[in-house]
């Protein structure tokens, strides 16, 4: 037994010069991803007229995007230009809490997008009544409390696990690739792990499917422009479901599956999926499908423009 302190990232040894362009492409997707999350998230503080239920749950997914990829981009960008790619033990538990959390955010925001578009489609009537803004702040922070709580639980007992290795072939810290390094028995690890998945996954996906199955009951009774409208909320948020559904899926069955063998390049690609696409999809989704969003967004895009193009302008002047 070994009381292991630092754990080795083997994915990022004899990368050679190519690691530089996978840091220049990191870098860039890492800004794009702080930018557009960024510009939706202002655009609803900022504009009364989107402090809806809606818009805000559009905004909750944007900040959750922040918060995942603030735990991984950072930490990816150094490996590539460290030798060592060597994590203390403590800070990566603690990786492995901030992304598992924003996975578990992610689909728990999701679940509260699909109840307030069944509210706003069952019972138009009511739906002010119901979602108002008590409520509304109640759930959002239910769905980011309890996932937070779990996993918080799940790392204490990961912590408490003496260990057999050190080397984790993956590009992060991955939760069950620390449990597996374990020299102790993680029955107790494991029973915990499936009771996560099955409250923060597939609870939240099996009421949103219940949700969409009642629209889509309700949508047929309905008039042409009626649907049309329904349709027109709910397909972004089923875009969204989707993709992070599929990334969800195959990192699970990736992780979980030790005889499913993959190329390591696509490997690395199908688990760092959830990570990269969802954060960059949901502004571009949301920022294109509603076009007060929209709207907001470009004027604070030009204002940010000139204000650039004046700094630049004083800063010759000085010169």
């Amino acid at each position: 037994m070994e009381n292991v302190t630092y754990f080795y990232l083997m994915l990022f040894e004899n990368m050679g010069y190519i690691r530089y362009a996978f840091f220049g492409l990191g870098f860039i997707l890492y800004c794009a991803i702080v930018f557009f999350n960024a510009l939706i998230i202002l655009a609803i503080f900022f504009e009364r007229t989107l402090h809806q239920p809606m818009y805000i749950l559009i905004s909750c997914l944007s900040v959750n995007s922040v918060f995942g990829t603030a735990a991984f981009f950072p930490r990816l960008l150094t490996d590539l230009l460290s030798d060592t790619n060597s994590v203390s033990r403590a800070a990566c538990i603690l990786q492995a809490f901030v992304i598992y959390s924003y996975a578990s955010n992610e689909y728990t925001i999701l679940m509260l997008m699909a109840f307030d578009r069944y509210v706003a489609i069952s019972k138009p009537l009511q739906y002010n009544n119901i979602m108002t803004p008590r409520m509304l702040s109640v759930l959002i922070s239910i769905s980011w409390v309890y996932p937070m709580l779990c996993y918080g639980i799940a790392c204490i007992l990961n912590a408490r696990l003496t260990m057999c290795g050190n080397k984790l072939w993956k590009v992060y810290c991955h939760n069950w690739e620390i449990v597996k390094l374990s020299c102790a028995n993680t029955i107790v690890n494991n029973v915990f792990g499936l009771f996560i998945l099955t409250t923060t996954l597939i609870m939240p996906l099996s009421f949103i499917l219940y949700s969409y199955v009642k629209i889509l009951i309700i949508c047929r009774k309905s008039s042409l422009d009626f649907r049309r409208k329904a349709y027109q909320t709910c397909i972004p948020h089923i875009v969204i479901l989707l993709n992070f559904s599929v990334a969800i899926f195959c990192e699970v069955i990736l992780s979980r599956v030790p005889t499913l063998e993959l190329p390591i390049g696509l490997s690395i690609i199908i688990s760092l999926e959830f990570l990269i696409v969802p954060p960059i999809l949901n502004p571009v989704v949301y920022g294109l499908k509603f076009p007060e969003i929209r709207k907001k967004n470009y004027m604070e895009y030009k204002i940010l423009q000139i204000a650039v193009t004046e700094t630049a302008q004083n800063v010759n002047k000085v010169q």
